[in-house]
């Protein structure tokens, strides 16, 4: 089953900040925690206290923790590839290595007695995966999750994005990725434009990235970034994580008739699956509402994005819904362009796939 998650970072927040957070999160369904000790560490044994008790107090609300490293991490701590023990007291459930090692270590550490999962960076890519399996590792013990990048213009291509997580899937292998919202209050870093594991979710919604992610069907577990973001982002996230299928938000043309919102609100929409190129087909509306009078409305040429109804004039097609995925024109007037689609959801236009059902949102 997939799990969403939050960021909290000790060496920037008090812990009465984070436990609030964390009371807040676990409440909405939250529980995974991703926490970084790669900024502290020049100075880690300061922290480390700090990261176990807040740890330990994530625990008890039902919520774990995946904690980033790297080697350097490793040398400053004194601490060996092949003894966890540091960890296991720490109270972590996954070890995040940021940068990793050669392969043979990565594998040497999912065997460790402790059972702690080592969760290794997909955003690497090249044969690194394929080099740690080489070595035996024990898939019962490792994951995989993305890097965010905190800088405009330098997160993953969504090709490679997607090329790079298929390849953990392929190993039958849990997968995470990031995303991020502007009311977060710090990341680990001090310079940050969202911290997003793709450069295609940086200017979209937070609900939006989430459906993204969702619908790639390759990105099991989802990270907020940013720490602390508000109540109404934690929310919002939490319900388009859980949600079983996409949620669209649509935004009205003025004048549009109460049976035409209702065609489109209240019908959980269904993509016909003899698609065409050029619109997503949701004909079972018609099957309800065709024998109802739907006059000429606003029935203009179609662009991506439109939502339309057959009216009076489309005969056997009055009352279908379609959704458009290609400008086309609106031959004989048929179809009422009820609505379109907010701009931060067209992508999600290219990833639901036929049979699949959605649903509409009112934008408010």
């Amino acid at each position: 089953m997939s799990e969403l998650g939050i960021s909290i970072y000790p060496s920037k927040s008090s812990f009465e900040e984070m436990s609030t957070y964390i009371d807040q999160a676990a409440s909405l369904g939250y529980t995974r925690i991703f926490t970084s000790m790669l900024e502290v560490a020049d100075n880690p044994d300061e922290t480390v206290q700090t990261f176990k008790e807040i740890i330990a107090y994530g625990n008890q609300k039902g919520l774990k923790t995946s904690i980033d490293v790297n080697p350097k991490l490793f040398t400053a701590l004194d601490l060996s590839y092949d003894d966890m023990a540091f960890f296991a007291d720490m109270g972590v459930w996954s070890v995040r290595l940021d940068e990793g090692f050669r392969g043979y270590e990565e594998a040497q550490m999912t065997h460790n007695p402790h059972g702690i999962i080592i969760e290794t960076n997909i955003s690497r890519g090249q044969h690194y995966l394929d080099l740690i399996m080489d070595f035996g590792a024990n898939k019962n013990c490792l994951i995989g999750s993305h890097n965010f990048y905190p800088q405009a213009y330098t997160a993953l291509d969504f090709d490679y994005f997607m090329e790079t997580a298929q390849q953990y899937k392929d190993y039958n292998l849990l997968t995470a990725a990031f995303v991020d919202t502007k009311s977060g209050k710090f990341g680990p870093w001090p310079l940050t434009d969202l911290m997003v594991s793709s450069e295609l979710q940086r200017d979209l919604p937070i609900t939006t990235q989430i459906q993204v992610l969702k619908a790639t069907g390759l990105i099991d577990d989802i990270f907020i970034s940013s720490s602390l973001v508000s109540q109404e982002d934690l929310t919002a996230a939490a319900k388009v994580f859980f949600a079983t299928i996409p949620e669209l938000e649509v935004e009205f043309e003025a004048g549009v008739s109460e049976l035409e919102k209702t065609i489109c609100l209240d019908e959980v929409q269904l993509y016909r699956g003899d698609y065409s190129g050029y619109m997503i087909r949701s004909s079972q509306t018609r099957v309800k509402y065709g024998k109802k009078s739907i006059p000429v409305f606003n029935a203009v040429d179609i662009k991506r994005g439109d939502v339309t109804i057959g009216n009076d004039e489309a005969g056997q097609y009055r009352g279908e819904l379609q959704l458009a995925l290609q400008d086309h024109p609106n031959l004989g007037s048929r179809q009422n362009v009820i609505g379109h689609v907010r701009k931060a959801d067209l992508i999600l236009l290219d990833l639901i796939q036929p049979w699949q059902s959605f649903k509409f949102l009112e934008t408010k």
